[in-house]
């Protein structure tokens, strides 16, 4: 029985030997072998790996996928115009040589941002400070990323890194700025809303004066026509009243002194203070005479 135990604890003393001398490197890791402190090897296939038990060797792994650096904070800088403004950036890397990163960094991955932040303010810094605000804003902003991310990458080449690509993120004034700039655009706007208010109250009143005008013109001319028309028809019946005179003189004279009763006696309250013998009453004497 003391055998037999003796056996299985040494069974387990190899296999737990054997296990630690055998380790898997992952498609995103690189893996350092390191032999009493130092690098021994360098791994980047991934798969089943052997080594000696520690603490002969031990494996320190290392991330090899795309990472990000992005700043919580954004940085204040001086344009050439010596205005300050908020920068807030990301960048993405990688590690593309373990052994110069780890040596660099001791494997801390905190430590590797802090230095890839200082090195990308650098050279924002150098880029801004040649540029104006509208520049980094618009007009300029992928010559500033283009700048950072040469800069980035030859300081980054020194510590194991490559930078993948270096963004802006946002560029803005700061708050003192901003009130300026802010009171700047709405007095703009105000001037162009004051010069479309004046341009529409000119061409309001151009087209009111146009439509003034054209009512007067047709105004006229219709009192023209109407006019025309009336001295024709008042000519019309002037020559039908001549007509009808030459043809009947007597009855023509009968029949306006009838149309002169009718007016002069409309109510029973007229009342007509004249000679009984004037030419007026010829008709009501001898009514007999009109109708020849």
């Amino acid at each position: 029985m003391n055998r037999a135990i003796s056996y299985l604890i040494a069974l387990g003393i190899l296999l737990a030997v054997l296990s630690s001398t055998l380790f898997v490197v992952d498609q995103r890791r690189f893996a350092i072998v390191f032999a009493l402190g130092e690098v021994k090897q360098v791994i980047s296939e991934p798969g089943l790996h052997f080594k000696l038990p520690p603490p002969f060797q031990n494996v320190v792994f290392l991330d090899k996928r795309i990472l990000t650096l992005d700043t919580p904070d954004a940085d204040r800088f001086i344009t050439a115009e010596k205005k300050n403004i908020l920068v807030d950036a990301f960048v993405k890397w990688r590690i593309v040589d373990p052994r110069l990163y780890f040596i660099s960094f001791g494997g801390d991955e905190r430590s590797a941002q802090n230095r890839m932040a200082q090195i990308v303010k650098a050279s924002l810094n150098e880029e801004i400070t040649k540029r104006t605000v509208r520049e980094v804003i618009s007009g300029e902003r992928g010559k500033v990323m283009d700048g950072i991310q040469r800069k980035v990458t030859e300081e980054a080449k020194q510590i194991g890194v490559e930078i993948v690509d270096v963004r802006l993120k946002r560029v803005d004034y700061v708050d003192q700025i901003n009130d300026s700039v802010f009171e700047r655009m709405k007095s703009e706007r105000a001037r162009v809303a004051n010069e479309l208010r004046s341009t529409g109250a000119a061409e309001s009143e151009k087209i009111r004066a146009d439509a003034d005008r054209q009512r007067t013109v047709i105004l006229a001319e219709a009192y023209r026509d109407a006019e025309r028309i009336r001295g024709e028809g008042d000519a019309k019946a002037t020559q039908i009243y001549a007509q009808a005179f030459n043809q009947s003189p007597e009855f023509y004279k009968f029949y306006r002194s009838l149309e002169a009763y009718r007016e002069s006696f409309k109510t029973r309250s007229d009342m007509l203070v004249i000679d009984p013998n004037s030419e007026f009453f010829k008709y009501f004497k001898n009514p007999a005479t009109g109708s020849r």
